[in-house]
């Protein structure tokens, strides 16, 4: 009953659509556009800070898959004769550098003989294998389940390798290497394992020359590189610590190399 009054005599009635002023709109209208336009900019300035931290910290610490698979049949054979005859490299060990976009960056392996690949290592890999089973088939001891576990095996075996040269260059506060380049690194010791293999299928004492001549030049090409790691890529100061911890990763390659060349479809022989 009482929603039906009507407006009283001698009441005003206040106005029910108020008329906006030029100056409310004009100062609405800028405020809006400068809240709009400096909330835009701080976000374009984090969400463009993120990316780039994130860009650089990829690159920094797992690089582009496909520098690693820039190669030629010429780097190839040089590359293997560096990794299987360390010793009979006379020329340096450090990579060459080249401007890209305002800073220095490494040049392909197609360019750098000591630049790491990953065509090697998985080529190596692939070998070792297949000469696995070759030598188990001809010992009467072939099936898929004992390939399947060498392939295991091996792939057990490569990370054990890439962990031992990542926690050294932790310990020594050396991590800023790109992993890519570690995993590239521990996959060159497939390339002797795949010649002590190679020993056990040639009659004679043929693995009992090749293993322990294969695995010590591995060593050697191991501590070359994490040399030039450590000491000219890091930056690391030079202690008898560095040298100890290069001496354990040449000497960790003989148990390494024994289980890995001892083919078998047990854990430990």
């Amino acid at each position: 009953m009482y929603n039906n009054v009507g407006p009283q005599p001698g009441v005003p009635r206040p106005p029910t659509n108020p008329q906006p002023t030029p100056f409310g709109n004009a100062f609405y209208g800028a405020g809006s556009g400068l809240i709009k336009g400096g909330l835009g900019a701080y976000g374009e300035k984090i969400l463009g800070s993120s990316s780039e931290y994130v860009q650089s910290n990829i690159s920094r610490y797992f690089s582009d898959p496909q520098y690693y698979f820039q190669v030629n049949d010429h780097y190839v054979r040089n590359k293997l004769k560096v990794v299987l005859f360390p010793f009979l490299h006379r020329g340096h060990w450090t990579r060459i550098t080249e401007p890209v976009g305002g800073r220095l960056s490494y040049k392909p392996p197609i360019y750098d003989i000591n630049a790491p690949d990953l065509y090697i290592p998985f080529m190596a890999f692939g070998t070792y294998v297949v000469l696995a089973g070759l030598s188990l088939g001809l010992n009467g001891k072939f099936s898929p389940e004992a390939l399947n576990w060498l392939f295991v095996k091996g792939l057990l075996g490569w990370f054990m390798q890439v962990a031992l040269l990542k926690i050294i260059l932790l310990s020594l506060g050396s991590g800023e290497a790109p992993l890519l380049d570690m995993v590239a690194y521990a996959g060159y010791t497939f390339t002797g394992i795949c010649f002590a293999v190679l020993g056990k299928i040639l009659p004679g004492y043929s693995y009992y020359i090749l293993m322990p001549c294969t695995c010590l030049c591995m060593g050697i090409f191991l501590v070359k590189t994490m040399k030039r790691v450590l000491f000219a890529e890091v930056r690391s100061v030079d202690s008898s610590r560095h040298h100890y911890l290069l001496l354990l990763i040449g000497l960790v390659q003989f148990p390494l190399f024994a289980w890995l060349g001892n083919v078998s479809v047990n854990w430990f022989l």
